[in-house]
Formats: structure tokens, sequence, C-alpha cells
């Protein structure tokens, strides 16, 4: 039974803001600190948002970011003014979400502290820097200042620049920076035919050798990167015109204004542990992806979602404690496969070597003749789930193999471990029935849930689901965690509990 003591969020970032309405709607008490002294509403930063973290953020209440973003369906890869692919994003369940939106850091996170604002649970402190952590087998005491705070569990969500707490933990961020830097820009203009795409070009002649990628915004704004030499003089370009000149290239003698420009030089690191005790990792604090994909923001979100709904469980006694070391063995695996992903496309991006630069030019010239060669051309593979098969939460099922990574925009058949199709059902969506506890979708009717965590037992008949959406079969039950992820498919009832002793305890 839960006795009230709060749970610490490190950071007040998207992914801190997402841990406490996440633990807030778990009846969890939440203190949320951040070193600064309030909110900086500086840029783009952070823009692209797909479809599962929406997800997320509509079940505390911030479905607004869904309404105010800009959905785009379409990728266009270009290598200097020829186009070499495009592709777009399928939608087996047919959600009432979109795919993805672009919308600013900024303006998410003004959503989301007016969500927080509305939860009496959450305790926003500014101007507190955490110092030090330290931890015993009954809680986590965190000095800020003169003061110090007794909480259950703490959340570290302070980005990048958490070193200092990071080495408290005993956490490495082993990784790698690279040499080229990126210009960012956010324009406002009027681009016809651009506002639902988002373009990439390798070797455009306005940036020859290098690329440039160009995303749409809410408002006609609109984001362009360009890659340019580890050299690069932001200031100068300014002064002297030549970054108008680069805009200009772009868009031709159409009026724009620079809303916000700055540079960047991306890394790729991840923690070794994502939990260390009663303190967990989350967001940029535990990974640092090069942003081609858009891989940072929605890797960080789902770590609030894992993060919170197993704090939860362990906190209202409804699993074990154990049941937190599946936090590390989840999510540091997304990591790792995001940083994988990630740091593939860096190296096609930017060559280490003169070898590397001339495989690629030819890979490319190739690809203008010969379609079978687009597939080895990476201009970022976009952000999707990760799949729990691995997961020691998972029950497998030998009939339903995990195939790997499915194409470009594609996702995988449901099975243990993906996550569910986001499919309408009477009066919403089926994701929007899993958040409250565990659930059991039955092809029959006939079987039963019992758990120490909130049940609840759905036939695809009552919801009016063909069983086709999810390739369930007759006699089947699956079992759902709160965040989406099937955590089995049973055809016997007798297996019901083990499976649900499995999700609950990792064993």
């Amino acid at each position: 039974m839960y006795d009230g003591t709060p749970v610490a969020v490190i950071g007040n970032g998207p992914v801190g803001q997402t841990t406490a309405l996440l633990l807030a709607r778990w009846g969890l008490r939440v203190i949320l600190l951040d070193q600064r002294p309030g909110r900086e509403a500086v840029g783009s930063k952070s823009i692209c948002q797909q479809r599962d973290v929406l997800d997320i953020w509509c079940s505390v209440g911030a479905d607004r970011i869904v309404h105010e973003g800009l959905a785009w369906t379409t990728a266009r890869t270009f290598y200097r003014d020829r186009e070499l692919f495009s592709w777009s994003f399928a939608d087996p369940g047919r959600s009432a979400l979109p795919a993805c939106v672009n919308i600013s850091q900024s303006r998410t996170e003004e959503i989301l502290d007016e969500c927080i604002a509305a939860q009496p649970l959450i305790d926003v402190r500014w101007n507190h820097e955490v110092t030090e952590i330290a931890q015993d087998s009954s809680g986590v005491t965190l000095t800020c200042g003169s003061d110090e705070l007794q909480v259950a569990y703490a959340v570290l969500c302070a980005g990048a620049k958490a070193e200092s707490l990071r080495r408290q933990l005993g956490v490495t961020f082993a990784g790698e920076s690279f040499d080229d830097r990126f210009l960012i820009c956010d324009l406002r203009a009027d681009l016809p035919g651009w506002e639902t795409e988002r373009r990439f070009y390798f070797d455009p002649v306005w940036n020859p050798d290098r690329q440039v990628l160009i995303h749409p915004c809410p408002d006609s704004t609109y984001r362009i990167d360009w890659q340019v030499p580890e050299d690069f003089d932001a200031d100068a370009e300014r002064v002297d015109g030549r970054l108008d000149a680069r805009i200009r290239m772009i868009l031709g003698d159409r009026p724009y204004e620079l809303v916000w420009q700055s540079v960047y030089r991306f890394q790729s690191r991840c923690a070794d542990r994502m939990r260390v005790g009663r303190v967990l990792l989350a967001g940029d604090c535990a990974h640092l992806y090069a942003p081609f994909g858009a891989r940072g923001l929605n890797s960080g979100v789902p770590d609030a979602e894992n993060a919170a709904w197993k704090l939860a469980f362990v906190l209202h006694g409804w699993a074990p404690e154990t049941l937190l070391e599946t936090y590390h063995d989840e999510r540091h695996a997304a990591a790792l496969e995001n940083l994988e992903i990630t740091s593939a496309t860096m190296r096609f991006l930017a060559p280490p070597d003169k070898a590397h630069w001339t495989r690629r030019r030819a890979l490319l010239d190739a690809a203008l003749a010969d379609p079978a060669k687009v597939a080895d051309v990476d201009s970022g593979r976009f952000a999707e789930p990760f799949w729990y098969v691995d997961s020691p939460l998972t029950t497998p099922d030998p009939t339903r193999p995990f195939p790997g990574r499915p194409p470009r925009g594609q996702l995988p058949t449901p099975g243990p471990g993906i996550i569910i199709p986001d499919t309408p059902v009477p009066g919403g969506r089926l994701r929007e029935l899993v958040r409250d506890g565990l659930l059991l979708l039955t092809t029959t009717g006939s079987s039963r849930l019992e758990t120490s965590a909130p049940p609840r037992v759905l036939s695809l008949t009552e919801l009016g689901l063909d069983a086709s959406v999810l390739g369930a079969r007759p006699g089947e039950s699956w079992l759902i965690r709160p965040d989406g992820h099937v955590a089995a498919v049973l055809t016997d009832s007798q297996s019901i509990p083990t499976a649900v002793h499995r999700v609950l305890t990792g064993s």
C-alpha cells in the first residue's frame, strides 16, 4: 500500500515533465526539481514527435500537442537536384493520432507545464540544484543547497550535463563526439508544397559535399539544418551576409523571417547503467543520439513511461522491487539500438576518412541509376518504438518469431514484445484502455485475470474489433502491459497466471 512518500524527478525538461505527470496519473506524489530559475522558451530544439509519444502525452491531458503540431506524412531524400526515394508512414491500426507532428520543444514544454499546474500531486521547485544523491534501502536523500529532501525513489532527467550526479552514482557515459557541426535555423516563410514533407538533401549545390535537412513546423515556420565545417563561424556569416545568401539558395527571393539560429556538435553516448538502486536515469541523462531520425525525445518519453508504471506498481505493492531492474534491461537495450542506428547514420553523413567519402559518393551515384542501391542510402531511420521481444517480462511465442526491423516507415506484426496498434474502439482508441493496469484481450471472452495490479478483461467481440487487427487466432488471450506492449499471447488459460507473474517480476 502506497504510504504517500514522494518520488523526486530531477530535471524539468520534457522528459522530466512527462515522468512527473505519469507518476501523478498513477496517484503518486512527485517533487519536480530543476536548477534553473524558470522556463527558457528559446528555439525549436526537439521538434519531431512520433505517434507513440503523442499517445503518452494524450494520456496525461496534453492532447493540444497533437492539435497544434503540424502533421507531416512523407519523407523525401534527394541527391544533388534529383529525388532518390521517398517513404510515408504506415498506419495498420488506423489511429486517430497522426504518425508524427512537428512542434517546437518550447511549445511542448508550455503545454506540459499547464498540465502540471492542474495536477495537485506535483510540487514544482525551480532554483533547486541537486548536488548530492545518497540512498539506502529505505529511500533517497537529495541535497539541494542547505536543504535535504527525503524521497522514495528518484528519476534523473537532468540532461546531458548531469555529469556530477552520474559520477556520484558510479555511472559512466561513454561515446563519441562528431567533428562536423550543424547550423540550425528556424525560418518563417511561405513554401507551397513543402508544408507536409520532410526533405533531406545529400550534396546539394548550395552545400557541396554536405547535407541539408528541411522540416515544416506550425505557423509557416521551417527548421533547416545545414551540415557545416568544424571551423564554421555563425556570427561572422550573419554579419557579412553569407547566412542570408545561404538561406536564399534554398528559398530564392521569397521574403522570410529568421526566428532563431544555433550551431551544434552532436554526440553519441550511453550510460552503462540506467538503474542504480532507487535512482533511474532517463532521457539525455542516459543517452545522447545524433538527431537524424528524431530518436532523442522520442526515446526519452518512453523512458519516462517505462519508469513510471514500474515505480507505481512497486510503490502500490502490486509488484516486487525487482521489477525496477527490468527498467534497465528494457530501456538500456532500446538505447543501444538507437545508438547503433543513429551512429551508422552519422558515419554515412560525416564519413570519418577519405576512403569512406569515396564509397559514399559512389553509392549515391549508383543509387541514381539503380533503385536496388537506395536501401543502402542512410538519411536517418525515423524513430519507432522499441520492441521488447527479448525482455524478461515477455513470454515468447514460438509461432510468432520476431522478423527484425521492418522497412522504413513500417511496423512489425503484433506479437509478444510489440506495441499494439492504436486502433479505434467505441468511444476512443485501443491504447487508451491499457494504461490503468494489466489488460487481457480475448477472442472468446471466457478468460480470467487474477493479479494484485488493477486487472481488466475485454473480448475483441465486445470491443467491436476484428481479430485481424492484432493477428489474433481463435482461442487466444493477449496480455497487455500498461505501456501497450504485448506481454504474452496465450492459448491455454492455465498459463495466464505464469505470464502475469512474469510481467510483474521479470522471472
